[in-house]
């Protein structure tokens, strides 16, 4: 019976009904927004894709953090666009359990993205001359195909845990479905979920934290000792990382503290401002950090831009 009352319930999003007086406005925000982050990491997949000469796991992993940033873009941004436009504030229960799988995934791919570009940038600037034998192509891509079996597997699991507790309530304070958004609609004590998930983001967070901390500090005591240059070049990639990897881990700190602060009654707009960083800032940024500020990848960039402009006339 808890089985099918959840299926059969329409989850109302109350962030949605907060945006109301100015939904028309949010709607050509998020549009705009949306289309600037499918455009320029669209540009970027391709020039990645059809330039050789970028080829290498800096780039690969670059890659591989704007196709993710698409893929969570694509979780969040239309339906919301459509619900501003239809003055829609629902979601089926299926709908919910969908979108809090792919951004959690999201979420989880992004950190590790961070994380395994802060060793690559590691091993390429405090062991150069190892750098081609411990950082291949194929090493790249059996690391991201490992963590993210590995993820997807344990996300699941979390899941399955959220899906087995009935709800007795319908109303969600965001504009997008989260698993603590659901785990506090359960009837039933949600116990074994919240450890789950509480142990695993921990677990997740620390180890990621720490191979991050430990690369960045590395990369800065190198910086130290080399010449003014190269320093410079150092402090540049060490400081373009940090900026991205700090907004993003904020944010993910906001989402997993804002159901956990007890009797504190936050304002649902506090709760969607909280938890709509880290889906909105690295998709946004990445390509502006990552893309425009890589001197290669600009340039490629640019001549590709300018290719389409000259087959357009």
């Amino acid at each position: 019976m808890d089985q099918a009352f959840n299926v059969s319930t329409l989850l109302v999003l109350l962030g949605l009904v907060e945006m109301e007086e100015f939904q028309y406005m949010y709607c050509a925000l998020c549009i705009i927004i949306y289309l600037f982050i499918m455009f320029l990491s669209i540009s970027i997949v391709s020039v990645v894709m059809a330039e050789p000469c970028l080829h290498e796991p800096m780039y690969i992993l670059i890659c591989k953090l704007f196709i993710n940033g698409m893929f969570g873009s694509s979780t969040f941004f239309p339906k919301l666009i459509v619900d501003l436009i239809t003055s829609s504030k629902t979601i089926s229960y299926s709908g919910c359990i969908m979108q809090t799988v792919c951004i959690t995934l999201f979420a989880v791919f992004e950190m590790s993205s961070f994380t395994l570009m802060a060793y690559d940038r590691y091993l390429a600037i405090c062991h150069p001359l190892h750098y081609v034998i411990l950082m291949t192509n194929k090493k790249v891509m059996k690391l991201i195909i490992g963590s993210s079996v590995t993820y997807i597997i344990a996300i699941f699991i979390g899941i399955l845990l959220t899906w087995a507790l009935p709800l007795c309530g319908n109303k969600i304070n965001n504009i997008f479905c989260d698993n603590m958004s659901l785990v506090t609609l359960s009837c039933s004590d949600p116990s074994l979920s919240n450890f789950y998930s509480a142990a695993l983001v921990s677990i997740y967070l620390i180890v990621t934290i720490s191979v991050t901390v430990f690369s960045y500090l590395r990369i800065f005591a190198v910086c130290l000792k080399v010449s003014k240059e190269s320093r410079q070049k150092a402090v540049h990639t060490l400081v373009t990382h940090l900026l991205n990897f700090t907004i993003f881990l904020l944010g993910v700190f906001f989402v997993f503290i804002r159901y956990r602060l007890g009797s504190i009654d936050l304002p649902i707009m506090v709760h969607v401002l909280l938890s709509v960083t880290p889906v909105l800032f690295p998709p946004l940024l990445n390509p502006l950090i990552y893309g425009l500020r890589t001197h290669a990848l600009k340039i490629k960039l640019i001549h590709y831009l300018q290719g389409k402009n000259m087959g357009l006339k």
